[in-house]
């Protein structure tokens, strides 16, 4: 017996929301996202908006040049995460399902008799009147073909409204389908591999499909022959119903480029903290610390330092964070953005040693402080350099 993989996928489901709380936006283009004025970049767009090349990632400035009429709408990340919820337990019709994030997911219904077709008809009837949300569902015998079939059948429903579709294909029919596909449709063809592989005449799945193994274990070693494999719709890849988290990172993009010391720490402290809480809400902690700088023309480092022992404590995440900072930036050059992230992450352990009261002490603190914020929200709590950064300003001048 073959598998049955679906593959689900809220359409445009930040924008989807939205309009449930303001219906007047349906079919009119719009994103949600950040400002334009101050370097917001798009998250979700609407179909409509898309109608005049506006995309996910983009620049908020350049969405509202290529579509002057374009309503931009502040994010509601909240309400987000409480309709996904809604929509997971919709799903849950098996236990075998992969979130794949709060708007797209794998299942693995070959435990349920129906008909694929049917599973799918009716998970997307579910969403449609229960939710009210568009949904559009690809089915095949592996995860691989159900994403392609999915991405696919959207992409056929060239409209000013969300596609809502469903797009099934039989077993035996994996490597057929694939064939006329560009290369880099794929999943692992990026951009450059695609522009690779178009240079030797391979701008098809199923022209990749026919390589010699040897032609591709030449270009890209052991990866090679899996490319080919995956090209006849070939993926073995259970459903993994847990995901490990590898590492938390917060990072930040200033409205204007910022140059004074001062204000790039506490901005370094405030990204610490939201990491460091994070950290513990999961029960984790990571030995390695890294920052992210870009500058004003969009270059971009990261660097990064391991420490002896695993931490979720603010205040050890910003003081490596802080000596990374200050080693690496040039004094006085603006920065575009900055970053903090933990990695080589695992349960909290700590070492005995003279400092332990005092580090258990800090934790039971932050702990408090957490559970205030989660209750009262993020500002029932300040620091004093937040509280009055200005005067705070001056006396790190003064000393």
């Amino acid at each position: 017996m073959y598998q049955k993989i679906l593959h689900l996928d809220l359409d445009s489901f930040f924008c989807s929301v939205e309009e449930l709380h303001n219906p007047s936006l349906k079919g009119k283009p719009f994103a949600v996202g950040g400002r334009a004025d101050q370097r917001g970049v798009v998250a979700s767009c609407s179909y409509a908006a898309r109608m005049f090349g506006v995309h996910s990632a983009m620049p908020m400035s350049r969405a509202k040049h290529l579509c002057p009429d374009l309503i931009v709408v502040s994010s509601r990340h909240g309400n987000y995460s409480e309709v996904s919820t809604k929509v997971m337990k919709i799903i849950e019709i098996t236990p075998f399902i992969e979130k794949i994030s709060i708007d797209e997911a794998f299942m693995d219904v070959t435990g349920i008799a129906e008909p694929i077709e049917k599973i799918a008809q009716d998970l997307q009837h579910k969403v449609n009147t229960q939710c009210r949300l568009p949904i559009s569902i690809g089915g095949a015998t592996n995860k691989l073909v159900a994403k392609i079939a999915n991405d696919w059948g959207k992409s056929q429903k060239r409209t000013a409204e969300p596609p809502n579709t469903i797009t099934i294909i039989p077993s035996g029919e994996e490597a057929k389908f694939l064939a006329p596909l560009p290369v880099q449709s794929l999943w692992g063809v990026g951009p450059k591999t695609a522009e690779k592989l178009e240079a030797i005449g391979i701008t098809t799945i199923g022209t990749l499909a026919e390589t010699p193994a040897a032609t591709l274990e030449m270009l890209y070693g052991r990866y090679g022959p899996e490319m080919i494999s995956r090209a006849r719709g070939i993926d073995i890849r259970p459903i993994e119903m847990e995901h490990e988290t590898k590492s938390i990172s917060n990072e930040v993009t200033f409205a204007k480029d910022r140059k004074d010391e001062v204000q790039l720490l506490q901005t370094l402290r405030a990204l610490s903290e939201k990491v460091g809480h994070r950290l513990r809400k999961e029960s984790l902690a990571g030995s390695t610390i890294q920052i992210k700088l870009r500058w004003a023309d969009f270059t971009t480092i990261t660097r990064q330092t391991t420490l002896v022992s695993a931490t979720n404590l603010d205040q050890e995440i910003f003081a490596a964070a802080s000596a990374l900072f200050n080693e690496n930036w040039p004094k006085g050059k603006p920065v575009r953005l900055i970053g903090v992230g933990v990695s080589n992450l695992g349960p909290p352990v700590h070492q005995l040693s003279l400092w332990d009261d005092d580090h258990q002490r800090e934790e039971k603190l932050l702990s408090a402080v957490d559970e205030l914020r989660e209750r009262f929200g993020k500002d029932i709590i300040k620091r004093a350099d937040e509280v009055n950064p200005k005067e705070n300003s001056q006396k790190h001048k003064e000393n």
